[in-house]
């Protein structure tokens, strides 16, 4: 094989698929959600509640978040290959990574605060 169609080669194994990198960045922010839902907003309702309302609270959130997820997933998932590897996606695909991170790492923080003052309220 030539020098020239190797290096070519190695720069289509180097190319971004956004699609794919978006898909990834979804699954990771579910996983992450879920953990910081469980470990954050649970142990508050555990706090105010003896019964299964946290736990209750828990699938409705999470399942909750999976349309918002897959709407930065389809926004992706329909590049056509070239689209896909074509650079002057970067600052969208940042945009939307940033946004799935915030509403990922944010929103269980947000909903802890609300669920504690519905609390305090009752």
């Amino acid at each position: 094989m030539s020098e020239i169609s190797q290096q070519h080669e190695a720069a289509e194994a180097q190319k971004r698929d956004w699609r794919k990198a978006m898909s990834d960045h979804v699954a990771y922010a579910l996983l992450v959600y879920t953990a910081l839902q469980i470990f954050v907003t649970v142990k508050a309702l555990e706090t105010g509640s003896s019964s299964i309302l946290p736990y209750a609270a828990l699938v409705i959130l999470v399942a909750g978040i999976i349309p918002a997820c897959r709407w930065f997933e389809k926004r992706w998932a329909g590049l056509t290959d070239e689209q896909a590897a074509d650079m002057t996606y970067a600052s969208s695909f940042r945009r939307d990574t940033i946004g799935l991170w915030l509403l990922a790492l944010g929103l269980p923080f947000l909903l802890t605060a609300l669920f504690k003052a519905m609390l305090a309220v009752s």
